[in-house]
């Protein structure tokens, strides 16, 4: 249902318009092979600029979708002060979702779920009318979303040690989806009252000790949640109705071990103070 720009990169591409460091298809080959047998990989369009990465980012996306599900929708990686510095970017990066990749609140996990496995708390937003595309605001975004889901996204840097992870090889692979775990809906009944919240909200990310590896407020991601998603369509991106969009991490970026057994996500502030956890197994 989001896969319209796609497509038509893809047509681009078979019309002879690939642009000069985007990814070759023996390339893509080799990336969707490391990536499926969690295996560390070389960075694609290392040498490229943003629109080779997103020309890279639609032939790698066609090329997972048998193995992880239609797109779902879209994510804005980076969007919080220390993933940026962290990857030395000055604004988030762009990727996609797979069907596939979401897994109930409480799932099992094996640790190594990829080749450079990374967990953070995240947030969903599910798109609820296609009049979302003219919002301007977040409450404005608010009022075409139909639920909100706590979010602990687990995604999977790819990439060798030595290799370049910036905001282009980022890109160029999606912005790194492997898996999520997908808490409770929350119904958006009162569009103000849910962007007030979101803004408001303190997210906490705790190890599975209870330990809190990082508590910051709804307003670190781009200083309001919804802003993601107005940043993606400033990108280009149309939503549809029952598109998933990831809002980005709050706050930094963690192996498992951090973990110690798994993680939960909580959102003092949002109706009923939902949290989502996920179990890390050996």
């Amino acid at each position: 249902m989001t896969r319209t720009w796609i497509y038509a990169l893809a047509a681009s591409l078979t019309a002879g318009t690939a642009l000069a460091e985007c990814a070759t298809d023996a390339e893509i080959e080799a990336f969707v092979a490391d990536y499926l047998s969690n295996t560390p990989t070389q960075a694609l369009t290392k040498d490229g600029g943003i629109e080779d990465a997103l020309c890279t980012q639609a032939k790698l996306t066609l090329a997972l979708e048998p193995h992880k599900g239609p797109v779902a929708g879209y994510k804005a990686g980076l969007t919080s002060k220390p993933a940026q510095e962290r990857f030395g970017v000055s604004e988030p990066v762009r990727g996609v979702l797979y069907r596939d990749m979401m897994l109930p609140d409480g799932a099992e996990v094996p640790a190594n779920w990829g080749a450079r496995p990374v967990f953070e708390a995240d947030l969903i937003l599910i798109v609820g009318d296609a009049a979302i595309n003219q919002a301007t605001t977040p409450e404005e975004v608010l009022t075409h979303v139909s639920a909100v889901h706590p979010f602990i996204e687990l995604p999977d840097l790819t990439l060798a040690e030595g290799e370049p992870i910036t905001g282009v090889t980022l890109t160029a692979i999606g912005v790194a989806p492997k898996l999520g775990v997908l808490g409770a809906a929350i119904s958006v009944e009162d569009p103000a009252a849910m962007a007030q919240a979101l803004g408001d909200m303190q997210v906490t990310l705790a190890a599975a000790n209870g330990e809190v590896l990082a508590q910051v407020p709804g307003k670190a991601v781009l200083g309001h949640p919804a802003n993601s998603a107005l940043w993606l369509m400033s990108k280009g991106i149309e939503f549809k109705p029952g598109d998933m969009i990831s809002v980005g991490s709050f706050g930094p970026l963690f192996p498992p071990a951090k973990g110690k057994g798994g993680a939960t996500a909580t959102y003092n502030g949002l109706p009923g103070d939902p949290s989502v956890s996920v179990v890390f197994t050996d």
